[in-house]
């Protein structure tokens, strides 16, 4: 059965470490990863906490990285293409070895978070071993089955689950609101207060898991 994990690896043991060190509140995020072969992986990577000019200075320094090349540069983040060539064993074991899937991969104050999906748990297994053969350090923070429902998905409760599907359908988030708490707390047979409570539980998991993962306020 198909399994997402999160876990973190220490800065120091991944690509872009020298690039995140060079400032005190910069952040990487990966918009998309791509393994080429030849031990070579080609992101597009979102860079914030610092100019363009100093990403440009320590991306040049950064012995990991080859090629960076500025795609988009807003006011707070630049996105580059690059190739990662050094530090990066564990993501080609996770891509190619245990051919899994990195949802997400958030850099900052010296770890990546990483999400990733795993065909099997098997596959997982495999990583284990490699960072054990390898010194590599992978901490996982969550196991999560994919049973095809989108409870285990997203990390929700049935409870959960169901109140959010009701509380759509029923268009309590509709604007303007076609249904009030105190009636939608009828349907499902509960008092106002506990509806109120499981729905905001399950709006905060939402947000963690598919928004929140891996920054500063996700500690």
């Amino acid at each position: 059965m198909a399994t997402v994990v999160k876990g973190r690896v220490p800065a120091d043991e991944f690509a872009l470490y020298e690039t995140l060190a060079s400032g005190p509140d910069i952040e990487c995020e990966i918009e998309r990863i791509v393994e080429t072969g030849d031990d070579v992986v080609m992101p597009l990577v979102w860079l914030r906490g610092a100019s363009h000019e100093a990403f440009e200075t320590a991306l040049a320094e950064d012995p990991s990285v080859a090629d960076p090349s500025p795609l988009s540069e807003l006011d707070a983040e630049s996105l580059y293409r690059m190739e990662w060539v050094a530090d990066i064993q564990l993501v080609v074991q996770m891509l190619t070895g245990s051919e899994a899937t990195i949802l997400d991969a958030y850099g900052a104050d010296g770890w990546w978070y990483l999400r990733v999906l795993y065909p099997t748990r098997d596959s997982l297994s495999a990583t284990y071993d490699f960072c054990e053969a390898n010194g590599l350090t992978f901490e996982v923070q969550t196991i999560r089955e994919m049973d095809g429902n989108p409870v285990g998905r997203y990390g929700l409760t049935e409870k959960q689950y169901e109140a959010l599907t009701l509380a759509t359908e029923q268009g309590y988030f509709s604007v303007p609101r076609e249904i009030d708490v105190s009636d939608l707390a009828d349907e499902l047979d509960i008092s106002h207060q506990a509806l109120s409570e499981r729905l905001r539980r399950a709006q905060r998991v939402l947000v963690e898991d598919t928004l929140l993962m891996g920054t500063r306020s996700d500690e």
